[in-house]
């Protein structure tokens, strides 16, 4: 087995949120045996379809992939996987009726999911507005803003002893009556800190829009129009707010339903906290990242090794979907049933870096394109492969494969590209498909703060040949736009969804939010998610630019 690099703050992470320890707190395991737990308890699910399957082989080749750090799973997985707990599933959708007992059942089981170290997305727009009428009670409802902040707090008690945060996000269609109010949630501060909010925005809206005509909004219990409003006054909003806060996003829910490969399963309402994971109500997704970084060598990519890493990914996953511990039967009846898995990468920045390609450049936008749709097409090879042995996904009748000639497949999905924030940390990586935030930072691990330079960066610096600017561009040197063709570069390859932030200097303005939004319309874009700098006063992290040379 190779030799594990960590560095000290990934070594950190580990002892606080990862590595096995016992009733006194005590750490149990070493890194390598965290991932030798893991790669065992994953590979034992082989054992289900073959007898006499080779699992020691395969354990050892899923505890090479990590221990090499060229492939983590979801943080759960790592946590979880070969213990009690055993739930392994990042990622989960639950529905809410406009009743009290779906709302509260809800909270209930979003509750356990978080103990367990999963996040949770839920749509809200099945709600009655504020204010509505409550028979036979004949009181008035408080609407979807007031039981959103009943989760948040929920997620705040449940989470607050706990070293991995609850994460949700809220999703209001843009057509519901109470859509002003809930954009404009987040301005006040300290309001909904364990939730992300994004805008449902539907193919009405957007005609509306180039139209200039107003937007009907809908009661959601009778169906009926009560008012129309101005659908650029309504994009305004979404901008301001964004503009103030970072918050809401928006996701293009028709054109999420167009991508939904079981239809016939049901509307897609709702994403996981980050947005990469759209999943219909009761169903989980279990992810995995490759690290492009292990695949550069002598300045070239080695398009074999991801060929190799890709189809072991996705028999990781399958397994993970076989040996998790469900904590609903009816999220376990409903993933199995349609197997989604979600296999993406991380450390493209650092990649292009070790290439010496502008992450700004025309060249980075080609290899985006051919990285991820070479992963989505050994990801495809894989579940078929897997299909051969194991069968297709029990859902594959109802599913959208048939009609297009495709008789073996797996897994309803393959790839989304999540923001693989704490793995990325271990593995010592820029996050997901982001551009370096900065390349100096301190950053907070539960109670330590590290001071952090970028390992290329240093290498660099103490070179003879220096920085060269034009390569290491944090996330603030790349022009809004470009981000924006960035993520429809990885989108156009990737069954599920990308999460990636459009990061925006302090001097960007109202209408440069609102004009992303406008061309986030016209990409191949699942949604769209924008910070500007220093627009929150508890901001983790502050831009450094190498033109300026200074950092905030």
């Amino acid at each position: 087995m190779p030799t594990i690099k960590l560095s000290k703050i990934a070594q950190e992470v580990l002892k606080k949120r990862y590595l096995g320890r016992n009733y006194r707190g005590e750490i149990l395991e070493t890194p390598r045996q965290m991932f030798e737990r893991v790669a065992r308890a994953v590979a034992e699910a082989d054992r289900l379809f073959e007898a006499g399957a080779p699992v020691k082989k395969t354990a050892e080749a899923f505890e090479e992939a990590m221990c090499s750090l060229s492939f983590l799973p979801n943080s759960p997985c790592l946590m979880n996987a070969g213990r009690p707990l055993g739930q392994l599933a990042a990622c989960f959708v639950l529905p809410i009726e406009d009743s009290l007992e779906s709302i509260f059942q809800t909270l209930k089981d979003s509750a356990l999911i978080h103990q367990s170290g999963g996040g949770t997305g839920f749509s809200f727009s099945r709600l009655r507005p504020n204010g509505d009428t409550i028979l036979p009670a004949l009181g008035v409802a408080g609407g979807p803003l007031s039981f959103i902040e009943l989760f948040d707090k929920a997620t705040h008690l449940i989470d607050r002893h706990r070293i991995r945060p609850g994460a949700n996000m809220g999703i209001l269609h843009i057509s519901h009556p109470d859509i002003e109010e809930f954009i404009a949630a987040k301005l006040t501060p300290g309001v909904l800190c364990n939730f992300n909010i994004s805008v449902a925005v539907d193919d009405l809206f957007v005609q509306c829009l180039h139209e200039g005509r107003d937007y009907p909004l809908v009661h959601p219990r009778t169906g009926g129009a009560v008012k129309k409003i101005s659908s650029r006054k309504l994009l305004d909003l979404i901008a301001e707010c964004a503009w103030k806060t970072g918050d809401p996003g928006v996701i293009f829910i028709d054109r999420i339903n167009s991508a939904n490969p079981v239809p016939a399963m049901g509307w897609i309402e709702a994403t996981n906290p980050c947005g990469e994971q759209p999943l219909l109500p009761y169903e989980s997704c279990n992810l995995g990242s490759i690290n492009l970084t292990r695949l550069v060598e002598n300045g070239r990519i080695n398009y074999k090794k991801l060929d190799h890493l890709v189809h072991l990914g996705i028999h990781f996953l399958d397994n993970v979907i076989e040996i998790n511990r469900y904590p609903f039967r009816r999220i376990e009846e409903l993933s199995k049933s349609n197997r989604k898995v979600g296999l993406g990468l991380m450390g493209f920045a650092d990649m292009l870096i070790m290439l010496g390609i502008p992450y700004q450049s025309n060249e980075a936008l080609g290899l985006a394109e051919t990285i991820m749709q070479r992963i989505q097409q050994n990801a495809e090879e894989a579940s078929a492969e897997l299909a051969e042995k194991r069968g297709n996904f029990p859902s594959f009748d109802h599913s959208i494969y048939p009609a297009r000639g495709i008789k073996k497949r797996r897994n309803a999905t393959l790839t989304t590209l999540a923001p693989t924030g704490t793995i990325s940390i271990i593995a010592g990586v820029s996050s997901g498909i982001e551009p370096v935030f900065s390349f100096e930072v301190k950053r907070r691990v539960v109670d330590t703060v590290f001071d952090e330079v970028h390992p290329l960066y240093e290498q660099q610096s103490k070179g003879k040949k220096g920085i060269r600017p034009e390569i290491f561009q944090t996330a603030w040197d790349i022009e809004p736009a470009f981000h924006l063709k960035i993520q429809e570069a990885f989108q156009k390859h990737t069954d599920n969804a990308v999460s990636k932030t459009v990061n925006l200097p302090e001097t960007a303005t109202v209408d440069d939010v609102r004009d992303l939004f406008v061309a986030a319309v016209g990409k191949e874009v699942k949604g769209l998610t924008v910070y500007r700098d220093q627009s929150l006063d508890n901001q983790v992290l502050g831009a450094c630019s190498l033109k300026s040379d200074e950092c905030s």
